[in-house]
Parts: structure tokens; sequence; C-alpha cells
């Protein structure tokens, strides 16, 4: 079977079962499994869903912008990453988020390393204006404006 018909039918169910009843992913893992979380390190399948159903919320929805997928090994294990947003109960904003999955075989995972982007388009559009800004100083003066400790920006 194709890698990445393979990885789109994973996705589909990872992230419904995870917004619907994530208990039910411990099947997806093992003792050996390990999830980092946000920089936590969590191991064995039962950690694992203990950290899932005590997230500070209790209803989302994932929608996927990208799967991409490599297959990995002899036995069938693929590499997953996926990205998309992550959309909470009551909030108005989606969260940006993105996740590796891994597995040396197609029954089971191995590693899982979950991020959320906090970047948002605000933070985006005041960092290219600071990065312009800067171009244009060294490109006009020929030399660096440092926006955050000069006092003015006169010529």
């Amino acid at each position: 079977m194709d890698p990445d018909t393979v990885a789109k039918s994973f996705v589909e169910h990872y992230y419904s079962t995870f917004d619907t009843n994530r208990a039910t992913l411990a099947n997806l893992y093992q003792d050996s499994s390990m999830l980092t979380f946000e920089g936590q390190k969590i191991q064995g399948s039962s950690n694992i869903v203990a950290k899932l159903t005590s997230l500070p919320f209790q209803q989302c929805k994932h929608s996927i912008t990208t799967v991409d997928c490599q297959p990995s090994g002899p036995s069938g294990g693929m590499l997953v990453f996926v990205s998309g947003n992550l959309q909470l109960a009551g909030e108005q904003h989606a969260l940006k988020f993105s996740q590796v999955h891994y597995s040396f075989s197609k029954f089971y995972f191995i590693t899982c390393v979950f991020s959320i982007a906090y970047l948002n388009l605000l933070h985006l559009i005041v960092y290219i204006n600071i990065k312009f800004v800067c171009f244009i100083d060294f490109f006009l003066n020929g030399n660096f404006l440092n926006v955050f400790t000069s006092p003015s920006r006169g010529p």
C-alpha cells in the first residue's frame, strides 16, 4: 500500500479520535512509546493517554493542513509530519500546531512530538516590519539600526 495513503488514513483516524474520545488512543501506543508534549517527555501508553485526557480542554477540533510521510525501515515503519490548526471550544482563534509521529511498524507509535506554534500574524507582521526597517537603514546609511535599544531613529 502507498505510504502516503497509509499516513493520510492514520492522520484522519488519530485526530478524529483525539477530538472525540482521547482515551481510545491507547491502542496506538505501547509501554516503550514516548510522547514529547510541549517539551514534557511522557513514556508508556497509560501515561500518554493520562496526559492527553488531562489537558485543560475537553472539546477541540483539529483541521489538518499538511501531511508529509516518509517510509522508514524494512518492517513498514514510517515518519509522519502533520501540521494544522487546533480549535478549542469557546475560543475565537485556532492555535497552529505541528506533530511528528514515528513508528517501526504500521501498528503502533514509538515516538510522537507535539508543539503549538505561538507565533501569530501580528507577531509576524511586527517582525517583518522591524527587519525591513533594519534593512532600509543598512542600505541607506551603511549601519544596522537596533530598534529595540535605540531611543530615536533620527538622521
